[in-house]
């Protein structure tokens, strides 16, 4: 089957077209309509117009940042962009993986296309090109504060649109300038104003953001499913999830998890109640209410950062209809890094809920009648096996680790560039903490989820599952089998994981 396209025209794009694009699970292209060509390229006249008349641009005759009051002479300004990249060339840590990479290149020429940058369609046309032939920029990690933009990971873009820096292609880090020549791309020699359009957004945030949106809502899912089987495992009260109980208390997330958990546990009005146990520990009877600040998290989440998608997000906006160039503030990620700080908050707290079932399931003296350690062991191999001992002890560093990592970036502002950038975002950072806390959380999630498996299999309680359970205990009985004798677990955790992050099993419509 083919691909689906995703197609850049200045329309609105989606979290699902930025993720889609990143995982190619859709193509790219950019649209060839001459309207579109037009306004873009209006833009680019139109600054072409300001230079020939003297007129005074920031970024294009003027010094950037603090330095805006330095006048640069007419025969100077092409030289502008390039010393603008070249400066910026100073990330360090890790590089952004070819998903992210991905997703930032896509974010950024979104916001071209949206024609209020003053940049030639030919500089769409060269990213576009990139990410169709999956030439992906090195862009380390570390370096932004997020206002003015990402300056420093988006200084890796424009360089390498120039020929310059290291991509990875192929499976190998190479140097651009030979990559280009083998494939006869020619080098952009980038007009007065594009460095800093390129530059001066708020791209690599924005784009880390919508992978960690699409993997924070099926995180969610996953949670879900595996607090269900943790009540079939630990003989929960199935009526903690009660739809009328529910009803007096109508947040949507929360409503929303009650009743996948009650489709799940097969719990309905006509079925007969058998709550003996009349309340369980809050890690399961409140699973609803601490997932379903996550699932009301979502939705203004995803307003955030599709807003930030499809704005003009650099300075200055370049107004070509209406002839104006408008000096302002919009590479400021204010938005991505409230909802990054406050989705590493609520995903940390799944984190927690599942390190609470866990320890519920491994202790006999909490989890009903299952053996210690959730040990699959028999007679006399028992006492020289452990289950999951260790596997708790690891959830316990990854939660631990997750909620230390829940600290909000964006209250750490500091002034920099002589007082100019006194009040930044730190919206990139706040961005990849979360992808960190994400991370951490699904290896939490990853052993969970064998251990609720095993936990209902101990409980022999298989043949009483909806068909739901059943077809996830199934799922991950064809990838690990049930531990019995003690055995290294990385390996297992590590597939089950990679799964995981594949969103490889649907759980809800």
């Amino acid at each position: 089957m083919s691909k689906q396209t995703v197609i850049v025209d200045g329309q609105l794009l989606s979290i699902e077209d930025i993720c889609a694009v990143a995982e190619q699970k859709q193509t790219l292209a950019l649209s060839n309509e001459t309207t579109f060509i037009r306004r873009i390229d209006k833009g680019a006249h139109f600054i072409d117009t300001l230079l020939q008349e003297e007129g005074c641009v920031y970024g294009v005759t003027t010094g950037y940042g603090d330095s805006c009051t330095v006048s640069i002479p007419l025969q100077n300004v092409a030289e502008l962009p390039k010393h603008l990249y070249t400066f910026h060339g100073c990330g360090l840590g890790k590089h952004f993986a070819s998903e992210q990479t991905r997703a930032i290149m896509l974010v950024r020429l979104n916001s071209l296309a949206q024609g209020f940058s003053g940049v030639r369609y030919l500089l769409l046309q060269q990213i576009t090109g990139l990410i169709q032939q999956d030439i992906l920029p090195l862009i380390p990690e570390e370096g932004s504060v997020g206002a003015s933009g990402d300056l420093t990971p988006l200084s890796y873009l424009a360089a390498v649109l120039a020929g310059e820096r290291e991509v990875l292609y192929q499976g190998k880090v190479q140097a651009t300038a030979d990559v280009f020549k083998q494939l006869q791309i020619s080098p952009l020699v980038l007009k007065p104003k594009e460095g800093l359009a390129i530059m001066n957004g708020t791209a690599v945030m924005t784009a880390v953001a919508c992978l960690a949106y699409q993997r924070a809502a099926y995180l969610s899912q996953l949670c879900t499913r595996i607090s269900s089987l943790a009540s079939v495992a630990l003989k929960g009260n199935a009526y903690h999830f009660d739809q009328k109980l529910f009803s007096v208390k109508p947040h949507n997330g929360q409503i929303k998890v009650a009743q996948r958990i009650r489709l799940d546990l097969q719990l309905s009005a006509a079925a007969p109640r058998n709550d003996s146990r009349l309340q369980d520990r809050y890690s399961l009877r409140c699973a609803p209410h601490i997932i379903g600040v996550l699932e009301d998290t979502l939705p203004w989440c995803k307003q955030f950062i599709e807003n930030e998608l499809n704005s003009a997000n650099d300075n200055p906006i370049i107004d070509a209809e209406g002839e104006h160039v408008l000096h302002g503030g919009h590479f400021y990620g204010g938005h991505i890094a409230f909802a990054m700080d406050s989705m590493k908050i609520v995903i940390a707290n799944l984190a927690d809920l599942m390190d609470r079932q866990m320890a519920q399931l491994m202790d006999p003296k909490f989890n009903h009648g299952l053996p210690a350690n959730l040990s699959g062991a028999q007679a006399e191999q028992a006492m020289l096996n452990h289950g999951f001992k260790a596997v708790q002890i690891a959830v316990s560093a990854w939660t631990a680790e997750a909620l230390k990592n829940t600290m909000p970036a964006s209250v750490f502002s500091r002034s920099t560039e002589c007082h100019n950038q006194d009040k930044v975002s730190m919206g990139t950072i706040a961005a990849r903490d979360c992808i960190r806390v994400l991370e951490l959380t699904e290896q939490v999630a990853s052993a969970l989820l064998l251990a609720v498996v095993q936990g209902v299999e101990l409980r022999a309680k298989q043949q009483l599952l909806s068909p739901d359970l059943q077809i996830t205990v199934t799922q991950i009985r064809e990838k690990v089998e049930p531990l019995i004798t003690d055995r290294a677990m990385e390996q297992e955790l590590r597939l089950v994981l990679q799964l995981i992050r594949e969103r490889h099993w649907s759980l809800y419509e």
